[in-house]
């Protein structure tokens, strides 16, 4: 925005210049009429018409675009309506992701305004494209009562997956709400999204920011986050509390608690929000001063080696009373998760779940190398995870939860193709409260009043209507993951596996993703370590042996570790790791 406009927005809202000027119009005209000026009457009328439309804009509930900007946010409904070419203000085609295409972002749209998502003449995709990918159909296709899929994340007494120490497991829906904090997000929108996941029935992840006032409101479900600055449950100097962790994780709105290692939007990046965003209302959820610099440190303070983080989740379940605890990250460095994973192994100590993030992620402004060259993309980083699990015949006792562009039933079945139990989405439940893309979310002149803390633009955004439009989206998408899951001739989404999903390659041969992506066999990872079998990938020749449970550092030149015995004996069945 230039200076001067920026200069007359501090005293008068630009946003609301073109209803001022139909005002001024209106004004002008009637007074030129009025004095002998018999033509003006047509400029009066026109600026009435200017200035009736936006009053409708300011009072009506559907649009926040039109509340915030009356008049002249018509120009944008009327350009997607004008031709196909010209939407989104001339700039992208309909499957140019910027980062989401103009297809993905009104197949949300469509979804969460309960609108028929039909398409005529056929999908408008190149299906010759290097890349593009299907699901197999089957000739014998099932039939399948209801699209509420769940899965049970955490121990009990029948054996889904946990460690043996969660007490109170958790039913969790298959699509849910991933991590957006409240200061990143305005308040209406927590309220809006919190309110969706309760009329849904699935859960809400708090983000690092922690649980405000504006999640307890309608007691959705939700996911408690604790990043590296211990909002919620942080003593004076930034440390962890765990008095403050145990009176908010006994609330009967926390189901499950996610430690934040990193993230998709910014891996291996602390943060800092300035003193003047620090809000009454954000210092409260977050338990620092208001007013002072609120910093997330690049890393955590209650641990320092991978079996020190176990065993603080194991800390952290206990003081939550047994609730499933996990952690989230994207990943980096392979001999630092394979640390973690020897640590399982050494201690016996398991995670409930984990949640993998991709690169390709993340609703939080970030710096442009960040955004672009730090991280592994979701499906390299869950292949990962999903295949050092499986090798160590640890797969089946910890639940895998992924985030990172998913916003289609296509693409959650691609994603439990590649491993996952559940997913998780952000900017498609933002494309549900009506965000539209701008990429303002780091300037707080969010034009829909999703991502701001500007309180004139967040209320444009009206809770009661977007509650709808979020509980109608996650229901109409896996709706529309049943069908796609009855297509395959299958019960379950759960049931998809990477021979399911095709995709032509750049040699323009086609080939399921069993034969494009790394598969390893149950146990192959133990054999490896025992010396009984090859190392099942390159991944793991290469960077196994520099992984040690006591240190996130590379051990260069370390020989190979033999697993322990309970870990051997897990595999066969005659010992459980506990």
């Amino acid at each position: 925005m230039p200076a001067w406009l920026m200069l007359l927005d501090r005293f008068f809202p630009v946003r609301l210049l073109t209803l001022a000027l139909a005002a001024a119009a209106t004004v002008g005209g009637a007074l030129a009429w009025w004095n002998g000026h018999p033509r003006a009457a047509w400029l009066a009328a026109v600026g009435a018409l200017g200035v009736a439309i936006g009053l409708r804009d300011l009072l009506q509930t559907r649009h926040a675009l039109l509340r915030n900007y009356p008049l002249i946010g018509h120009v944008r409904f009327l350009l997607e309506w004008v031709r196909p070419e010209i939407r989104q203000y001339f700039i992208d085609s309909d499957r140019d992701a910027v980062p989401f295409s103009r297809q993905q972002r009104s197949l949300v749209y469509q979804r969460a305004k309960g609108e028929s998502d039909k398409r005529p003449f056929g999908t408008q995709l190149d299906v010759k494209a290097d890349g593009f990918e299907w699901i197999n159909h089957s000739m014998m296709p099932s039939q399948i009562a209801s699209a509420d899929f769940r899965i049970t994340i955490g121990g009990s007494a029948d054996g889904p997956p946990g460690s043996g120490r969660c007490t109170q497991p958790y039913s969790a829906s298959l699509f849910n709400i991933s991590a957006m904090s409240f200061g990143a997000l305005s308040a209406n929108a927590i309220l809006a999204l919190n309110g969706g996941a309760k009329k849904g029935g699935f859960m809400h992840d708090t983000g690092e920011g922690s649980i405000s006032a504006h999640h307890r409101v309608h007691g959705g479900d939700l996911v408690w986050e604790i990043g590296s600055g211990y909002f919620g449950c942080r003593q004076a100097d930034g440390r962890f509390s765990a008095e403050a962790f145990a009176v908010t994780a006994a609330d009967p709105q926390v189901k499950l608690i996610e430690l934040k290692l990193s993230q998709g939007a910014k891996p291996g990046h602390g943060g800092v929000l300035p003193g003047p965003k620090v809000t009454a209302e954000i210092a409260a959820a977050r338990g620092v001063p208001e007013g002072v610099d609120c910093v997330s440190p690049a890393a955590h303070s209650a641990f320092t080696t991978p079996v020190e983080m176990l065993r603080f989740l194991d800390q952290l379940r206990t003081l939550s009373g047994g609730k499933p605890v996990g952690f989230k990250f994207c990943v980096g460095h392979p001999w630092e998760w394979f640390a973690l994973a020897k640590a399982m192994l050494e201690t016996g100590l398991l995670p409930d779940f984990i949640v993998v993030d991709g690169a390709e992620g993340g609703t939080g402004a970030a710096p442009l190398e960040f955004t672009d060259h730090v991280g592994a993309p979701l499906q390299e980083g869950l292949r990962l995870v999903h295949n050092t699990l499986v090798g160590l015949g640890l797969r089946e006792r910890i639940r895998i939860g992924c985030s990172g562009k998913i916003v289609s039933a296509f693409d959650i079945a691609r994603a439990m193709a590649l491993g996952a139990d559940w997913c998780n989405s952000a900017r498609g439940f933002m494309f549900a409260l009506g965000c539209i893309q701008a990429q303002h979310c780091h300037t707080g002149a969010c034009p829909t009043g999703v991502a701001t803390q500007d309180n004139a633009r967040a209320r444009a955004l009206v809770v009661p209507d977007k509650i709808e439009r979020v509980a109608r989206f996650h229901h109409h998408t896996l709706e529309a993951l049943r069908e796609l899951v009855q297509a395959a001739g299958l019960t379950h989404p759960g049931q998809i596996q990477p021979q399911h999903i095709m995709r032509r390659n750049t040699d323009h041969q086609v080939r399921s993703l069993e034969t494009v992506l790394p598969t390893v066999r149950p146990g192959a990872l133990l054999a490896a370590m025992r010396g009984e079998a090859p190392w099942p990938l390159h991944v793991f020749e290469r960077y196994w042996h520099q992984a040690s449970p006591h240190s996130f550092q590379p051990l260069d030149g370390a020989p190979a570790v033999a697993a322990p015995a309970a870990a051997r004996a897990s595999v066969s069945g005659k010992t459980r790791v506990a």
